[in-house]
């Protein structure tokens, strides 16, 4: 089994050495399974990208692909994701640099894979939390789900996690490749693509922590970007305007920067 965590990035150069060491325990702890590492980076005017070239396994299971601009985090994970399907690789992981999402949780996710299309690490199912988040965006992150969940008729709970594992052919058959988000709503949308096409969606809890380096990228204008699009989806379904066609594959890992 071959596998890739696709991680976007921009300006967490403070954050990322954290992650790479936290996933260098962790990928020995996944019988049978070959587990690199994908960073899309921006352009990180902070150096993020010299970071990852720095890090010992840049070249053997770390690889850098490196973006002209930022454009979003939609935009970032499709560029990577499709790096990962021409790669070839099994089963395909999102997560972010921040730290935020434990990686202690992929061995248990990677497993569920095998019986699942996607594995959501859920915050908001039994033994899931979050840790030092202000009250503010505690309350901003549970009303998204509810608006999304109500509107668009989801049973996933944390439909706006950003931590997941994917079977490839899950993540090509759901058009994740063909969306056209930039923001959070990336994950909403592509939560409703699944569930509408009958893939088998499992959460599996994790506990989500605030960052403790950097600067979050969550704005008013992203949040507000991701409600007016549930609504606009919600009103295509009804419209019978909805529709998705399946990406292709192609067979290597272009683009990337190994060494």
């Amino acid at each position: 089994m071959r596998c890739v965590i696709v991680v976007p990035t921009y300006n967490e150069a403070d954050t990322l050495p954290a992650l790479l060491d936290r996933l260098r325990s962790v990928r020995s702890a996944v019988p049978g399974a070959e587990v690199d590492l994908l960073v899309v980076d921006d352009s990180s005017p902070d150096g993020t990208g010299d970071v990852v070239r720095a890090d010992p396994g840049f070249g053997d299971w770390v690889t850098l692909l490196t973006r002209t601009a930022k454009d979003g985090l939609g935009a970032a994970y499709r560029a990577g994701f499709a790096a990962a399907v021409r790669g070839g690789y099994d089963i395909v992981v999102q997560m972010d640099a921040d730290g935020s999402h434990p990686a202690e949780a992929l061995p248990a996710m990677l497993a569920l894979v095998g019986a699942y299309d996607v594995v959501v690490g859920s915050r908001y199912v039994r033994g899931g939390a979050t840790e030092n988040w202000p009250r503010r965006r505690r309350a901003l992150s549970w009303g998204a789900n509810l608006y999304a969940r109500r509107l668009l008729g989801l049973r996933t709970r944390d439909t706006t996690s950003g931590f997941r594992a994917w079977r490839a052919e899950a993540l090509t058959g759901a058009g994740v490749l063909q969306t056209l988000s930039h923001g959070y709503g990336f994950q909403v949308e592509n939560t409703w693509a699944c569930e509408r096409l009958g893939l088998r969606v499992v959460e599996h809890p994790i506990t989500f922590t605030e960052r403790t380096a950097g600067a979050s990228k969550m704005s008013g204008g992203v949040a507000r970007e991701a409600a007016r699009l549930v609504l606009e989806w919600r009103i295509r379904e009804l419209l019978g305007r909805t529709s998705r066609a399946p990406a292709t594959s192609g067979d290597r890992l272009q683009g990337a920067e190994r060494r």
